[in-house]
């Protein structure tokens, strides 16, 4: 790391705000309820520690809440005037807001993203959702799909473990505001915030079976897949399972929406400005340990300044300070499971064997619990895995182009098309790439900027459908 005019003390935030509970259970009809699946262990994935016991769901827990979410929609929520599910949806807002503190903390503990991402960043845009989809519920006549779009029914909807509480409000907040009501399974390594927004429910007086809550394993979202009763899937997390959900989901009925992996392309031109350029790189890849399927994980470099741009982001992620995700000093944490680790440093092993060069940050990196250094490849041909696969983690791919149509080939050279972005100063470069890469959100001069308003999804093998805007709603609307 480089030399410091000064050391930072540590500054951890106190886990007792997280109130942790020793053990946690599925939210079925309204109420909490014992689940008959085999228990789980959440793992703090900073210390290896279990954090609670969690009873999961069983088949049968995942009919049952399938047929009170079709009650509560036939009887309750579909029927209800969307000013009155603005008021339940504003309250929910409201109540993430308020306890907002303790959510930040309870997902930094169960994720192992750094606080100061889950307090800036996640809990707040969660909340941002509800407020923004609040505002949608009365207005659906007037969001383009004709006059009195009707709800679909019962979505099902699974999420991922890098953004637990987002992915649910971006999954649950504009299936309420359209009227429809909600069986969701969250992430077995990560089920803790989706369970304490159960109680949330509770607290807003969200009518019985609206919202139900089902941990468990991959087998138990595929039998919410394929449960007959269901409208709507809605799934975030690996192309592979994204396409086991549409060969099961194929000849019904079923509305399905897909958010999947990337390789996104980050393409900075000479004429960028390079110190700004460099944050939005570190920015890119390095937010939430990398854990995001829109990560800049490809950059590219334009021949001319790659010296220059590789100097500067070596010496800027030298100084990223990685350790205890409750620090607020950390900029990096634990990657969320030893899975995830092994899978991460074997597409580095093969970087390696197929003749990148590796560069490795010199930070002190915990010898307890599950870590990675960031690392940046350069001297990467296209070939290579690393340049292909998702690796879903601190490691960046660093590449060159000479022009512009090269760029633009290089940078559609991937079978995702999730996002990008471009660093120029000149705004006709910029719409002349933005018209060419084939990715659902193209950034320029900046990343992973996000907004409730702003539609979000991809082209190829990351997936169809759009979530958040008005775009959004379609997903969970009869049209």
């Amino acid at each position: 790391m480089p030399d410091s005019p000064f050391e930072y003390a540590p500054a951890p935030e106190s886990r007792d705000i997280a109130n942790l509970k020793p053990a946690y259970r599925p939210f079925i009809n309204g109420e909490f309820a014992d689940g008959g699946g085999e228990p789980l262990k959440s793992v703090n994935p900073a210390t290896e520690e279990v954090l609670a016991e969690v009873s999961t769901a069983s088949k049968s827990d995942v009919d049952t809440a399938v047929k009170a979410a079709r009650r509560a929609y036939e009887k309750t929520w579909g029927r209800m005037p969307g000013a009155e599910r603005a008021k339940y949806i504003f309250r929910l807002a409201r109540l993430i807001q308020e306890r907002a503190r303790e959510l930040a903390v309870l997902e930094s503990l169960d994720n192992g993203k750094p606080i100061k991402e889950s307090r800036d960043s996640d809990i707040p845009t969660a909340a941002a959702h509800f407020f923004y989809h609040a505002g949608w519920a009365d207005k659906l006549d007037y969001a383009g799909y004709g006059p009195d779009p009707r709800p679909l029914g019962v979505a099902g909807q699974v999420i991922p473990w890098n953004f637990p509480l987002l992915m649910l409000a971006w999954k649950i907040a504009p299936a309420l505001a359209t009227g429809n009501t909600v069986v969701l399974k969250p992430a077995e390594t990560t089920p803790l915030t989706a369970l304490v927004f159960a109680e949330i429910c509770q607290q807003a007086e969200l009518p019985p079976g609206v919202v139900n809550i089902l941990p468990g394993a991959g087998d138990i979202g595929a039998e919410l897949v394929g449960h007959p009763d269901v409208n709507k899937i809605a799934f975030t997390g690996s192309t592979e399972v994204g396409k086991l959900i549409q060969r099961t989901v194929a000849g019904t009925p079923k509305k399905l929406t897909l958010e999947l992996g990337g390789k996104a392309a980050n393409v900075v031109f000479d004429d960028a400005p390079l110190d700004q350029a460099v944050e939005g790189i570190v920015n890119g890849i390095f937010f939430n340990q990398g854990h995001v399927c829109c990560a800049g994980s490809r950059l590219l470099v334009q021949e001319s300044i790659v010296d220059e741009v590789l100097a500067k982001l070596r010496y800027r992620v030298s100084t990223l300070r990685i350790g205890d995700p409750l620090d607020k000093n950390t900029d990096i944490g634990a990657i969320n499971s030893r899975e995830q680790l092994t899978k991460i440093q074997e597409l580095v092993d093969s970087g390696d064997t197929e003749g990148a060069r590796r560069w490795t940050s010199p930070c002190p990196v915990p010898e307890r619990g599950f870590f990675f250094a960031p690392t940046v490849f350069s001297d990467v041909q296209q070939s290579m895995r690393i340049a292909r696969e998702e690796i879903f983690g601190p490691v960046l791919s660093v590449l060159t182009f000479r022009t512009p149509e090269e760029a633009v080939t290089k940078a559609n050279n991937t079978p995702y098309g999730l996002s990008a972005g471009i660093w120029t100063e000149k705004g006709s470069r910029i719409l002349w790439m933005a018209n060419r890469l084939r990715a659902g959100v193209v950034w320029a001069n900046t990343f992973n900027r996000f907004d409730p308003a702003a539609p979000f999804g991809g082209y190829q093998e990351s997936g169809f459908g759009r979530e958040g805007g008005r775009t959004g709603l379609e997903a969970y609307l009869d049209v």
